[in-house]
This record gives C-alpha cells, structure tokens and sequence, in this order.
C-alpha cells in the first residue's frame, strides 16, 4: 500500500523520524571508529588510565587538537567516557572488548574502514543507477588492504584449529602431503598459515589482482616458505586437469564476473573424491529470511556499491554478496558437487562454510 502525508500515523511517523536521525548519528560514529582504528587512537586509549587529550595525544603520537575533537565526538556517542572534573577520557573496557586489536576477528571498529571506502565510489554508483555497467577493483584503491587486515585476523583466530577440521581428511593428508590451491587467494595469509603449517604439502593461491599476489609472496618469502606459489591468474580462466587433492575459495565466488564458470573451473581441477571448501556469506536466497540477520543492511549494501558493480564492471551475472544458501548450493551442485555440510562458526559469523566433493561419475 502506498504512503501518503494524509494517512500517515503520527507515532509512528515520529518513531521512524527518531530512528533516522539515530542512523545518521551511528553514520558519523562509523566515520569516528574507523579514524580511531586507522590512528591507533582505539588501542592507546584501552591501554591508558583516564587521560588529558594532551596525554592521549602524546602516546599516540598525534596532533592533540584533532584528537580532542574526535575524543568529545567519541564522547556524545558514549563509546569514550569523560569526567569534567579533570578533564579526562578513558574507554570502558566493555567497550574496548570490541573495539581495538586485541579482539582479534571481533575488532568491530576495523570493520568500520568499509564505509569511509564505500562513500568514496557513491557517486559512480549513482551513476551506474541510470547507465548501467559497474565500477571495476580500480575504483577500490584500498579494498585489497582493508580485506587483507580483516582476514588476516579471521584466519589467525581460527583456520587451522577451526576450520581444517571441518573438511574430512584434510589435516591428515596435509601432514602427509597434498596438494591444496586458493581460488581469489587476494593477499595469501591463509595460503601462508596453511603451507608454515604442513611443510609436506604444495599450495598455489590465484588472484587476478598484482597488488595482492606481491604482498602474499612478500609475506611467503618473509616467512622463507618454499612450499607456496602464487600465480595472477583469471581464476574464470584456469585450466587445471585433475591436478589438485583440496581447493579452497575464501570469499572469493560471490563477485566473480562468472562464478559458474568459476566452480566448473574448481571441479575440474579437483581430482576425483577431491575437496572443495567454499567459505561465502552467511545469508537465504531470499530477502524476506534476512530480515533478522542483525547486518544484513550492510550486507546489501557492500553488495551494491562493491560486489555486484565490480561484476557488472566485467560485464558479469553481477551475483552478488546475498546470493544465499540456497543459490550457492544450487551452483554447487550444477558445476559438479556434493555438498557434505554447510557450517557457521563462531570466530567467523559474516560467513557459512560448504564442504563439498567432487562428484564422481
């Protein structure tokens, strides 16, 4: 049913106003946390006792009017507190549980980064509203860095005590040795952890972007790991036969230009009774079974101003973030799989992990 201003209810017109402004105040707020992340602010204020903007200024090595002004916006927000006595701020250690590096994959103010960088491409997205097409990984200069930090402290939390369990066999033939290659690889800390984990075993992580695939064989090399390549690769166009015992794909099917040919890719590669762990968001197919997912606002809307118009960019299906349970298991299934399981984890609720083999005809 349509709106008008002659039928409206005022309660609950007045509710939704409140409401609005909230969102424009936790807008800013977003702004605020990522500059407190980026600057170190977060982490000196969790180590500090309450503190001048003086004080807080001088450990941070920053300019102390700048990080007044963004101590009192913190404060209006009730994510630092003040006492006027003294003129001092602190961060409540409630607070700093989610809020600073020592929270690992729960470091929310991290997650912040996204926004500052989404705003940055809005226009041509408006733009792409009225001609169509997309805004290519070139319009995301820092894309590659923000995802890397984020999941680097994923991995670090989690994948070889949480997730290599998940896949049946995986750890026992890694210690023995196998092969194992990471579709999207993007900066290769997972790759890296893996092949620092299971000397025995050969890893190749793919990625079409050169920026990502230098820093993952910075890292490798740092490491001095000799068991891990990483090839710039059009992953839509590998060619493998058969050559690999597990695959793995990190967040990495979902903005493919086309992520079918990109699973049919994988089966192939794979040989038979081969592994493939597929780790997407957590999300239904179907928008009305998002409704309580407490991010599913951002989850559409990182889709629209980054996955789904770097697709479209390529001309691609423009898949999207939410594409869902149902979908991927249904894509699954028509390049060539069995899908085993599909589980959440707790050091990673953004996504759900599908188990999958290769199906043997």
């Amino acid at each position: 049913m349509s709106a008008t201003l002659d039928n409206l209810e005022a309660d609950v017109a007045g509710e939704f106003a409140n409401r609005m402004i909230g969102v424009f105040n936790d807008a800013s707020l977003a702004l605020l946390l990522s500059i407190g992340h980026q600057t170190g602010l977060l982490d000196s204020l969790a180590r500090m006792s309450p503190s001048t903007s003086g004080e807080v200024a001088a450990a941070s090595g920053l300019n102390e009017r700048y990080v007044r002004e963004w101590l009192d916006g913190m404060t209006v927000a009730r994510v630092v507190e003040y006492d006027p006595e003294t003129a001092t701020y602190w961060l409540p250690a409630e607070h700093a549980a989610s809020l600073t590096t020592a929270a690992g994959p729960g470091n929310l103010a991290r997650m912040m980064q996204i926004v500052p960088m989404l705003a940055e491409v809005e226009q041509g997205v408006v733009g792409c509203f009225r001609s169509g097409g997309g805004l290519g990984y070139e319009h995301f200069p820092r894309f590659h860095a923000l995802m890397a930090e984020d999941s680097a402290a994923t991995h670090d939390a989690g994948l070889l005590d949480v997730v290599v369990p998940l896949v049946p066999g995986l750890r026992e033939q890694l210690t023995t040795g196998a092969t194992l290659a990471d579709i999207g690889c993007g900066s290769g800390h997972a790759i890296n952890l893996l092949a620092r984990a299971f000397g025995n075993s050969t890893f190749v992580g793919y990625d079409l972007s050169e920026e990502a695939v230098g820093a993952a064989r910075r890292e490798a090399a740092s490491w001095g790991l000799t068991n891990a390549t990483y090839v710039v690769q059009d992953v839509a166009a590998l060619d493998v036969k058969s050559g690999w015992d597990f695959v793995t794909a990190f967040d990495a099917i979902h903005d493919q230009a086309d992520p079918a040919r990109v699973l049919a890719g994988i089966a192939e590669g794979l040989r038979p009774g081969g592994a493939f762990l597929m780790v997407d968001i957590h999300a239904a197919s179907r928008v009305n079974e998002n409704l309580d997912i407490p991010w599913a606002t951002f989850l559409y809307t990182v889709s629209l101003m980054h996955c789904m118009t770097v697709s479209l960019a390529l001309d691609g299906v423009g898949l999207g973030t939410v594409w869902g349970r149902q979908t991927a298991t249904r894509m699954l299934g028509a390049a060539g799989f069995h899908v085993l399981e599909v589980h959440d984890i707790e050091t990673d609720p953004f996504n759900s992990y599908y188990v999958a083999t290769k199906t043997i005809h």
